[in-house]
């Protein structure tokens, strides 16, 4: 508790104590507090405390706010809360905060719903508007306490720490407000408590799905996360170029009217196009001076040795094909396969043009970045032998409403490199200048 702010430990306890006066009045033996549907749905909030989400928390929060009066309702929230799963210290401090927190919202909300449906809890439909305000209550006074802490223990501007919070509660109101309604009712009518606890269990197998979603998710990013890094301590003058070339991936392809899983797809191919680096000796990309023809055909190669490096992580998928393919050319001099026209995938078409784009308005160590509209101005000069038209202007429309704000890529050795091996057909002997990025050197694959 020491360790936090003066601020923080002032606004903890004034919610504690907050939290404390508003049970107060259930403690009195005069009160006539139901203490059995009081314990029980104690009992069920604390086990919801336990599950990795929490999602089954405030529904039944919100079942004891219909239920119970304000007092008895923020009884329902503190031994779960004082119990609950705690993943960052200060473990005593965190679940103080928690507890009162979730105590002020459920005395809220039953408070709303005392006024707005005296006859606690109602039937449907009449029941459910006045369920939705305590919802919204109950929301709201979370997230006001979330904003709260963020100003006083994280030293945030308000604007900022209440920013992304004050749109959340429309989603717990809509989905949270009926099925605590629903446990109330049910809780009251001839099914009693057992049949109403049927109502959370919807809620409980979306939750593990959730979870399940989330952990695959989280490993998902990981995965791009080392290999990118990978990367970049091989190939130190590119370092962020991986992720500018995912960005702006993802600007051309919401051009183009993707989204979902297939955009985010994208841009894990914009982010691993060039992950088949980590096959090529460091020497050759390292390597000050010409390249020999058989020095450019190695790393001509990384493609496919991306491809391979990949092709057994299932959820890359679509991303797959723009690692192998984001050097081929529309008029068929790129590689490895000389491709032409459509018969390059869409992503591959994609990430070239994005990767065009990075390379020519990055600053690296062998050359200054040009400007947006000069980089544009080259990759439209290129469209329709090189680049796909249609990739040139959706990067031009986006940039146009989006702007661009590119990081300098990290550089701290003299001489070049041999990251930017761009669309040279295979056997040709490269010019000094390359054609995308302005750089004079061996050529280049930014």
């Amino acid at each position: 508790m020491r360790a936090l702010p003066a601020s923080a430990r002032a606004c903890i306890a004034c919610a504690v104590l907050a939290a404390a006066l508003c049970v107060a009045p259930a403690a009195p033996p005069s009160a006539g507090v139901p203490w059995a549907p009081v314990t029980l749905l104690a009992l069920v909030c604390a086990a919801c405390e336990r599950l990795p989400h929490r999602t089954l928390t405030p529904p039944v929060l919100l079942a004891g706010a219909f239920l119970l009066p304000p007092a008895a309702a923020g009884l329902v929230a503190v031994p779960g809360a004082l119990a609950g799963r705690v993943e960052q210290r200060p473990a005593g401090v965190r679940r103080l905060w928690h507890a009162a927190q979730l105590s002020l919202a459920a005395c809220a909300a039953s408070y709303v719903f005392g006024l707005a449906a005296p006859g606690r809890p109602g039937g449907f439909p009449a029941a459910l508007p006045p369920a939705l305000a305590a919802a919204l209550a109950f929301s709201l006074v979370s997230a006001a306490l979330d904003g709260a802490i963020r100003v006083t223990a994280e030293r945030r501007a308000p604007g900022t720490a209440w920013r992304g919070l004050l749109p959340g509660p429309l989603l717990p109101v809509l989905v949270f407000g009926p099925t605590g309604l629903m446990t109330a009712v049910l809780w009251r009518s001839a099914y009693g408590p057992p049949a109403a606890l049927l109502v959370l269990l919807p809620i409980s197998v979306s939750s593990w799905f959730l979870d399940r979603y989330e952990r695959e998710r989280a490993a998902h990013q990981a995965t791009i996360r080392a290999l990118v890094q990978a990367v970049d301590l091989k190939d130190r003058y590119t370092r962020g170029h991986s992720e500018r070339v995912g960005r702006a991936s993802v600007l051309i392809a919401r051009e183009l009217g993707m989204a979902g899983e297939r955009l985010e797809a994208l841009r894990f191919a914009g982010i691993l196009h060039d992950i088949g680096k980590l096959g090529v000796p460091t020497r050759l990309l390292r390597k000050v001076g010409p390249l020999t023809p058989e020095e450019r055909r190695v790393i001509q190669l990384h493609p496919e040795y991306g491809h391979e490096m990949v092709r057994g992580i299932g959820f890359l998928d679509e991303a797959r094909a723009a690692i192998l393919h984001h050097h081929e050319r529309l008029d068929g001099s790129g590689y490895p396969y000389g491709l032409r026209g459509c018969q390059i995938p869409l992503f591959a078409r994609i990430v070239a043009v994005a990767d065009a784009f990075d390379a020519m308005t990055s600053t690296r160590s062998y050359s200054r970045a040009r400007p947006v509209p000069a980089a544009l101005a080259e990759l439209d000069r290129c469209a329709g032998t090189q680049f796909d038209p249609r990739m040139v202007e959706a990067l031009s429309e986006a940039l146009g409403r989006n702007g661009w704000h590119p990081t300098v890529t990290a550089g701290n050795g003299a001489g070049t490199t041999l990251t930017e091996c761009i669309n040279l057909p295979s056997g040709n002997v490269p010019s000094t200048r390359d054609p995308i990025t302005g750089a004079t050197r061996h050529g280049g694959d930014g």
